[in-house]
């Protein structure tokens, strides 16, 4: 199996999973990327995954359905394009023959779900939409600061070497803001200047691994003194982890 991140709009990917014959994409926001993608591979695309309502995920679904024919996977709690196969939080489907689990992972909107996927011979992979970005979560548009951290928790216990899958190109972004709060880390920091490397020559940075991002990743790192410690400064009276986290957002929402 192939992984492929496919460029669309300014910053998003949209993923494709492929076998040499047949395919399938995840929050394919615009269609002609993808199709682009299926000619030149010479690929049938047979499934959609689609992972939140916003229209930068959904954009290309109808066309690429009336197209193609695939099966299309969504949430089963937000608005989608009908006709699709709605899901819920541990709801097994089989595309292409991988068995792929959902997890309901609220937050960024209050129905989204990801995908963590079993590939024969090869490392897991999660399709995480926007709730992790490398270094990085997703903006609190539907959800809680409770509802986001437990749904980051729950992505941080898969194991390290499962690959991450994120929506957005977001990662140098993210590694700026990430060493404000943790000046530091050394492994941040080496991170950061391979993450630049890879952007100097128009290189994804992704996928990441949750091994990594718990190592940078300020967001998944609430529970650490240095973590919690760097926001206290800025907001003295936040004690709990929800309160640490929900500071932590709102800082980064004005960094």
């Amino acid at each position: 199996m192939k992984l492929i991140p496919i460029p669309a709009f300014d910053d998003n990917y949209i993923w494709m999973l492929h076998d040499g014959r047949r395919a399938l994409v995840v929050d394919p926001g615009d269609a002609d990327p993808v199709l682009a993608a299926l000619q030149q591979g010479g690929l049938a695309l047979e499934a959609i995954l689609v992972t939140h309502h916003h229209g930068d995920h959904t954009g290309g679904v109808k066309v690429l359905r009336q197209g193609t024919g695939a099966q299309v996977y969504g949430p089963a709690l937000e608005r989608m394009p009908e006709p699709l196969q709605r899901l819920g939080d541990g709801d097994v489907i089989w595309p292409l023959g991988l068995r792929f689990e959902v997890r309901l992972v609220p937050g960024h909107t209050a129905g989204h779900i990801a995908y963590v996927g079993q590939l024969p011979g090869q490392d897991p992979v999660l399709f995480c939409g926007d709730t992790l970005f490398s270094a990085g979560c997703g903006r609190l548009f539907e959800g809680t600061p409770a509802q986001m951290l437990a749904s980051l928790t729950s992505l941080a216990a898969l194991p390290d070497a499962t690959r991450v899958c994120c929506a957005h190109e977001y990662t140098l972004g993210s590694l700026r803001f990430a060493c404000a709060v943790e000046p530091d880390n050394a492994e941040l920091r080496a991170y950061q200047a391979r993450a630049k490397a890879l952007r100097d020559q128009h290189l994804p940075t992704l996928p990441s691994t949750i091994g990594l991002e718990k190592a940078v990743n300020p967001f998944l790192r609430t529970h650490l003194p240095a973590v919690a410690l760097a926001v206290q400064q800025r907001a003295p009276n936040t004690l709990d982890p929800v309160g640490v986290f929900a500071a932590l957002r709102t800082w980064k929402d004005q960094f």
